[in-house]
């Protein structure tokens, strides 16, 4: 699978009106980028507890199926992303106090992007049982998305159709 194009101009793209430019790329990648996907979504994901978690997937996780049948897979996707999102946003909190996984800032040269970027884990803590149900609670709903057969297909036919050889 090809990464994420970084290299457009996000703030000042449509990727509804273009899904042409849009390529899956790995996990989560491009999340808080792809408009207008991202002012849509990011008002609803939120994991604090696990009644927080519970709305917020089921109504993000509606919206993917609501993607899914007005066939916009670039929705869909974003929205598969977020639900990934919920998942490894808890967890983390669940682990790390604070949230903070890597000790020391993130390389300039990588400013918005993901991973540890040669920085050290920090030691994981006695794991906070709520954040790991608010985990469990965003994983359910991002493995029922995955496992979707309507999303499998328009996947498909995206890459297909618009996925650079």
């Amino acid at each position: 699978m090809p990464n994420f194009d970084y290299s457009l101009d996000y703030a000042h793209l449509d990727l509804r009106a273009h899904p042409e430019l849009y390529q899956v790329g790995r996990g989560e990648q491009g999340v808080l980028l792809v408009e207008p996907y991202k002012s849509e979504i990011l008002p609803h994901w939120r994991f604090a507890t696990p009644q927080i978690a519970m709305k917020s997937s089921d109504t993000i996780y509606q919206m993917f199926l609501d993607y899914l049948a007005n066939d916009d897979f670039v929705g869909a996707d974003m929205a598969r992303k977020f639900l990934q999102m919920g998942y490894t946003r808890a967890r983390r909190y669940a682990n790390h106090k604070g949230g903070k996984k890597y000790d020391g800032p993130v390389p300039e040269d990588k400013k918005g992007q993901s991973g540890a970027h040669g920085r050290e884990e920090l030691p994981r803590q006695v794991e906070d049982a709520v954040k790991a149900a608010s985990a469990r609670i965003f994983k359910e709903k991002w493995d029922a998305c995955r496992a979707n057969k309507e999303y499998q297909l328009q996947k498909q036919r995206h890459q297909e159709r618009y996925t650079k050889a």
